[in-house]
């Protein structure tokens, strides 16, 4: 019993006619790309943490395996909640990924709220963002092509400014040639586009 516990699997004892007949092990199994994700949002300087519903030594037992040295175990959906209001009061913008109803509420809470499209409905609604394909490895991708999205805007709106400090005054005294103008109003807009466009070559999964 104490070699099942340490490795997180639950026994189930089956009896006929009252006499013992034999027992069942039962674990959960980790995604294939469980421990890369948490690799790779480590490398972007993020801490990772487990938030489950799950016995202490299940809970433990599926941690290691994905690398997650932060474990809250044997957590109620209120209890989500709380960790990640806990979070917002010491001014960390968290992210929660979750699947199931129980993550509803700590999803809705969360700065970014990440949802698997093949778990319920409820937390997907809840959700900032729906992975339409099943794999953990594409959270990381989000949050990546989410900085990128931020990058761009930023520099949109900086050369924005650029144009306007520079051209608006000039046409205003009347040293801009109106049609001129024009093609530069036309120029500005075509370079905000074709640098908004180059995320549509993100390529991460």
């Amino acid at each position: 019993p104490q070699e099942t516990r340490a490795a997180g699997e639950t026994e189930l004892w089956l009896a006929i006619d009252g006499r013992f007949a034999g027992v069942f092990l039962l674990a959960d199994t980790l995604r294939a790309d469980a421990r890369q994700a948490v690799e790779e949002l480590r490398r972007m300087g993020l801490r990772v943490a487990m938030l489950t519903g799950d016995a202490e030594p299940a809970a433990r037992a599926i941690a290691r395996q994905a690398g997650i040295d932060e474990v809250e175990a044997g957590v109620l959906p209120e209890g989500k909640l709380a960790f990640i209001e806990k979070l917002k009061r010491e001014g960390v913008q968290a992210a929660m990924v979750g699947d199931g109803i129980n993550d509803a509420p700590a999803l809705a809470a969360a700065g970014v709220g990440i949802a698997m499209a093949a778990g319920a409905d409820v937390a997907a609604a809840s959700s900032d963002v729906t992975l339409v394909r099943a794999q953990l490895r594409l959270v990381p991708a989000a949050l990546l092509l989410a900085r990128r999205a931020v990058r761009i805007m930023r520099q949109n709106l900086f050369w924005a400014f650029v144009y306007n400090v520079i051209m608006i005054p000039a046409a205003a005294a009347g040293h801009l040639n109106p049609i001129l103008a024009a093609a530069a109003m036309s120029l500005s807009s075509l370079s905000v586009v074709t640098n908004s466009l180059r995320l549509a070559r993100f390529r991460r999964a």
